[in-house]
């Protein structure tokens, strides 16, 4: 937030540690609409016999700020604020500059990818949005931020696709991603149905951790292949990463990584499976009776590769919520095995459903891609309006993907409706570009002067605008502290529906009065700023035009 709003609130927090309160000021956004804050936790001590000392000094506080009106007490102890609008004109731009950290951390973003030969379908989506958003929040307040796919380019998959390539007698040199694509289903089922097919593809897993070249070749030649389609993919969806690092990339480092824990009394022998020594139920296993690793023997691999190679203070792991047990069991094996005692955190989220709530399925019952989904949004945008370039529309089609998912708390389930989802008046991506698109014609429509803040003119809905624009730092904090960005997708939304209220409430083309007309562009520059920098954090790219 705002760097002198927030030494307001240290100075309260000050206040409250005087009085031995062991607890922050509770500044929260005011649900009565004839006032914008309030503070609420002052209730619960109004019958202590320092209430009234701690009352009066916070008041004084809170009026020497200047920040907000004069402040009126009651005997409850509740605080009804209202900001003093001339005040937060002189200290409000809401660019980049304003939310520095002082504190800046390197975060590592794992985006828990896909599997090399299969596509990418609609249940990848909010771990991208929700990753992409989460990686420029935390940009976009200076910590340092890392983003890796880390594919599953490695394991039972990948034999499994050899061992069916090598039965079908299929050169991989002949294959595209389409025929990979296809192949990955059938190679999976037969390794379930076929007894041969399952021990050769045990053969041949055993023989790519042995460092095979033949069969090493053949896996790259696949890896590539999807690489590549991967690629073409998240170009179209606006997503890059800093790192494509795979379970692949760490194998390596598995068998000094056990042989290591198992000297130390970490691991223990369990009928030929190793399990973590630690006593947990369910016991934590590092590997099968076989020798196979599993994904958490790839995942502690990782971050011994992390923290040696790359570096960081804390991970954020970007998964749905079925996997909070594996990221439990990854949590305290990193604790028990003393490998750092940095801070990771599993990022969870609920399911995408169609809009029965039902699983996004295919016409033949297959998980839906999403290109696919992709493709269905840009023609349903085309058929509202024909007359969109395509590069607007395949613009909007990301907002529409981005926003819908985002402005849900990541951690429910939602059904994705595309027509409520391309509504033009709803809580919709194409809404919030709709107001952006308004303020860039007014923006040009209106000379640009220098403002003078002293003599600015508001009503009430301007400053309705303007008590918004300045609570972006309080949402983006949220957004960053808790990892949540849904907070900011409807702060967008909230903002943008008060723009449009701005603009309808008066015609600039008809102001005369320059000062008015100064208060109006001050206004929309300070909007067209917000929201730019809050599509930023959400990963949305504003359009021109619509």
């Amino acid at each position: 937030m705002n760097n002198l709003f927030k030494e307001l609130i240290n100075l309260l927090n000050k206040e409250f540690k005087k009085f031995e309160l062991n607890e922050s000021v509770q500044l929260n956004l005011s649900k009565m609409p004839e006032f914008d804050m309030q503070i609420n936790n002052l209730v619960k001590h109004n019958k202590k016999d320092f209430f009234i000392n701690l009352q009066k000094n916070i008041i004084e506080i809170i009026d020497s700020s200047n920040f907000f009106k004069p402040v009126e007490k009651n005997e409850l102890g509740f605080l009804n604020l209202v900001f003093n609008h001339n005040v937060l004109i002189k200290h409000i731009t809401n660019k980049k500059s304003d939310f520095s950290n002082n504190n800046p951390q390197k975060i590592i973003f794992d985006y828990g990818g896909p599997n090399i030969g299969k596509p990418l379908h609609v249940g990848h989506m909010r771990t991208l949005n929700i990753g992409r958003s989460l990686y420029n929040i935390h940009s976009f307040i200076g910590n340092n931020v890392i983003s890796d796919i880390h594919l599953g380019d490695w394991g039972m998959p990948i034999a499994q696709i050899i061992t069916y390539l090598e039965n079908e007698s299929i050169d991989i040199n002949s294959l595209d991603s389409s025929q990979l694509e296809i192949i990955y289903p059938k190679a999976s089922e037969q390794y379930k149905d076929n007894e041969k097919f399952k021990i050769r593809a045990q053969e041949i897993n055993k023989l790519l951790n042995d460092n095979d070249l033949e069969l090493l070749e053949v896996w790259g030649a696949i890896k590539n292949i999807s690489i590549e389609s991967l690629e073409e993919n998240f170009l179209l969806l606006n997503h890059s990463f800093d790192y494509w690092l795979g379970e692949s990339d760490v194998n390596e480092l598995i068998p000094e990584m056990i042989d290591t824990l198992y000297k130390n009394k970490k691991i223990i022998d369990d009928s030929g499976a190793l399990i973590s020594a630690e006593d947990t139920d369910p016991k934590i296993l590092i590997t099968k009776s076989d020798g196979s690793y599993l994904y958490i023997t790839t995942d502690l691999a990782t971050i011994l590769y992390r923290q040696n190679n790359i570096g960081y203070d804390k991970a954020f792991y970007i998964v749905d919520n079925r996997q909070s047990l594996h990221f439990k069991q990854l949590f305290d094996s990193i604790k028990f095995f003393e490998f750092n005692n940095l801070y990771h955190e599993h990022i969870s989220y609920g399911t995408l459903n169609d809009s029965d709530g039902n699983p996004f399925k295919t016409r033949d019952g297959g998980t839906k891609p999403l290109s696919e989904l992709f493709e269905e949004t840009v023609q349903y945008i085309k058929n509202i309006n024909n007359d969109l370039e395509d590069s607007t529309i395949k613009h909007l089609t990301n907002s529409v993907l981005t926003f819908s998912d985002l402005i849900t708390n990541r951690k429910t389930d939602y059904k994705f409706d595309l027509e409520k989802f391309t509504n033009v008046n709803g809580k919709t991506g194409i809404y919030v570009q709709y107001a952006q698109v308004r303020a860039k014609k007014l923006h040009q429509s209106i000379d640009q002067q220098k403002i003078e803040f002293e003599s600015l003119v508001l009503s009430e809905v301007d400053k309705q605008l303007l008590t918004q624009l300045f609570m972006f730092g309080i949402f983006l904090e949220q957004s960053s502290t808790l990892n949540e960005p849904h907070h900011l997708a409807n702060y967008l939304y909230d903002i943008s529906y008060s723009f449009n209220q701005f603009y309808e409430h008066e015609k600039i083309s008809e102001i005369k009065d320059t000062n008015h007309l100064k208060s109006k562009l001050f206004l929309i520059n300070l909007f067209l700023t917000t929201s730019e920098n809050v599509m930023f954090c959400l990963g949305i790219k504003p359009v021109e035009k619509m």
